[in-house]
């Protein structure tokens, strides 16, 4: 496998692999996402699609663009994940305490709704949570695919 493919498949895998574990931890996990929880999803959602398009053409200038795109999107995510971590370990002020799980349209249901606050991790391994270990694989995995290309030489 080239540097290149490398780059490609980490920049597909990473993202997915973080998306699964977001989504299993919510819906088999019964650990709902916060507000800022979510923020981290869509720049990984992007990575993914950028990243497939990356392996859909056959535009190899196209191809590198994209995968700098989704290298970046994981990037951005790990870079939410800090931010997110730190308001959890108190390190800063956070933007939003809480958010709720469900769009509700009766006081009922809005009652109902769990509140998850986004300064109290719901599960740590080691004192690090979930933001945490997002925000560790995401950057490492975006510096190890800019390495990979840079190390190739890959220009666009």
């Amino acid at each position: 496998m080239t540097k290149f493919n490398a780059a490609r498949m980490l920049a597909l895998l990473v993202p997915s692999a973080l998306m699964l574990g977001a989504l299993g931890s919510q819906y088999i996990g019964g650990l709902y996402p916060c507000e800022m929880c979510h923020w981290q999803r869509w720049p990984h959602e992007f990575a993914i699609v950028a990243a497939l398009f990356a392996f859909g053409t056959r535009n190899h200038r196209a191809a590198v663009i994209l995968t700098v795109l989704a290298a970046l999107g994981i990037a951005t995510s790990g870079a939410l994940g800090v931010f997110h971590a730190g308001v959890e370990y108190g390190w800063w002020p956070g933007i939003t305490s809480c958010s709720t799980t469900a769009s509700a349209t009766t006081l009922e249901a809005i009652m109902a709704a769990p509140v998850i606050r986004c300064d109290t991790p719901q599960w740590t391994l080691a004192g690090v949570s979930l933001a945490g270990f997002n925000a560790i694989f995401s950057i490492g995995s975006a510096l190890a695919i800019f390495g990979l290309l840079a190390r190739r030489g890959i220009s666009a």
